[in-house]
């Protein structure tokens, strides 16, 4: 058939609607968007067949389409593997929620809630209500109000208590983030002016009683979440710290950044300090986030004396900055969790990631090692090989924990072709490339058989194209 042929050939757009497969199409997708797809389709096969390919067939048009119209459809924000060996990646949405999250969450998205209703008078409430209680039961602190991260926490109480007067802050304290999230830029915003004192490596008490003057709001203590300084240092704790404030007369703010409300050495991790410690130790406001040790969703507290929490909810900003139903409903029965701390580390995903022990994750990967080695063709040389994972989201930034993964070595460029294949598997399998080798750490794999079953999905001459 000569090219005129073959574009006469060709289906219209109303034959391919019209055909069992069109109108499958446009009861799943719509009218309007199947026949953008289809006018598309037959673009791209009028090109191909002035370039000698041949016609295609009405359904083979109509198959087309429907995988043009499955791939704008598909969402990136899909679930995946993480076997990055970062338990709360940033990147990959950190914490995993509690099923009683979960399923709070939905409940709170299908049903109409008492959010800012008070059923005992039958007059308008408070959102913040829902969590106040808990959270001054869990930290000792006489109030505390919500906001939607950390960051908006520490923005916030600081307009709120500090502006248009000085902070005084550790140098060494004033951290950056990712996502160039910069301590002395969030203190600007807040209209704060920053004083700093002491050196990178050491603060004493004396440095904060020689920066205290009549334009002094508030001293603040800033954990330094994502690295540490080692060697000839010095810090002034929180206790202390709080005595000087107090001495002045002023608050003491304690931003721990993370944020931690059990004793992690009970799992066997590095101790972080707690909020309740913070509190204890005379903190008038301490910040943490929700999302990061806590195992929440993405949200910013601020505890502490009820009269700075009240000045903090009555600032314009806090409406701004305020978190929804769905949230809410999901760190009630978060937080519900951590009032029976001996069943924790079953019921919050994030803690029990973090515990699991070698042991198990080894005996996974001998496991699985057989799988992936019958898929992977001459050239790809997989092992099983010990690890350390880590916290993730500036947690513990310079510990890590033993674990154990797949270590999978090639040479050339056929590593960065096997981790893209992974990327655009149905479930995709994200792992990390280092020292000549595709690793994956099996910490974040529970999901054994689901696992398998996604990578027979690979075609092993995906492995071999360029």
């Amino acid at each position: 058939m000569d090219e005129r042929s073959s574009l006469r050939a060709l289906p219209s757009v109303d034959v391919v609607l019209n055909g069992a497969r069109g109108a499958a199409l446009v009861e799943r997708h719509g009218r309007a968007s199947v026949v953008d797809a289809v006018r598309t389709v037959l673009a791209r096969h009028r090109e191909g067949i002035r370039e000698g390919q041949p016609a295609p067939s009405l359904e083979g048009v109509a198959i087309d389409a429907g995988n043009l119209l499955d791939a704008r459809n598909r969402s990136n924000l899909r679930p995946l593997f993480n076997l990055t060996g970062t338990v709360l990646h940033t990147n990959l949405g950190r914490a995993l929620l509690a099923e009683a999250a979960v399923e709070a969450a939905t409940t709170a998205m299908r049903e109409a809630l008492a959010l800012e209703f008070d059923l005992d008078t039958g007059r308008r409430g408070e959102r913040d209500s829902h969590l106040r209680r808990l959270l001054c039961e869990l930290t000792g602190a006489e109030d505390a109000t919500i906001v939607n991260n950390n960051a908006a926490a520490v923005l916030l109480a600081l307009n709120a208590v500090a502006a248009g007067r000085e902070a005084v802050v550790s140098r060494g304290e004033l951290i950056e983030i990712g996502g160039a999230f910069r301590m002395p830029d969030i203190m600007a915003r807040a209209g704060v002016k920053l004083v700093e004192v002491g050196t990178t490596n050491r603060t004493h008490p004396k440095d904060y009683r020689s920066a205290l003057s009549a334009d002094t709001a508030l001293l603040m203590k800033v954990h330094t979440s994502n690295y540490r300084i080692e060697g000839f240092t010095a810090e002034v704790d929180g206790r202390e710290l709080s005595a000087i404030a107090h001495e002045a007369g002023l608050p003491m703010m304690n931003d721990l950044g993370s944020g931690t409300l059990v004793d992690l050495s009970r799992w066997g991790l590095k101790r972080e300090p707690t909020v309740a410690e913070a509190v204890a130790e005379g903190a008038d406001l301490v910040t943490f986030s929700g999302d990061k040790l806590l195992g929440g969703p993405q949200a910013g507290f601020i505890v502490g004396k009820r009269d700075l929490i009240a000045r903090i909810n009555a600032n314009p900003m806090k409406r701004a900055l305020r978190v929804d139903k769905i949230r809410i409903a999901a760190m009630q029965a978060t937080l519900q969790l951590y009032r029976d701390p001996d069943r924790l580390a079953t019921r919050l995903p994030t803690l029990r990631l973090l515990s699991r022990p070698q042991s198990e994750i080894r005996a996974l990967a001998e496991r699985l090692l057989p799988e992936v080695a019958a898929f992977l063709p001459e050239g790809f040389t997989p092992s099983a090989a010990e690890c350390h994972s880590q916290i993730g989201s500036g947690a513990l930034p310079t510990d890590t924990i033993p674990s154990f993964g797949l270590s999978i070595e090639a040479s050339g460029s056929a590593l960065e072709r096997l981790a893209s294949i992974f990327r655009a598997l149905p479930r995709p399998v994200i792992g990390h490339l280092h020292a000549g080798a595709l690793r994956l750490d099996l910490r974040c794999l529970e999901d054994e058989s689901g696992f398998i079953e996604n990578l027979r999905s690979i075609r092993q001459a995906e492995l071999f194209s360029a």
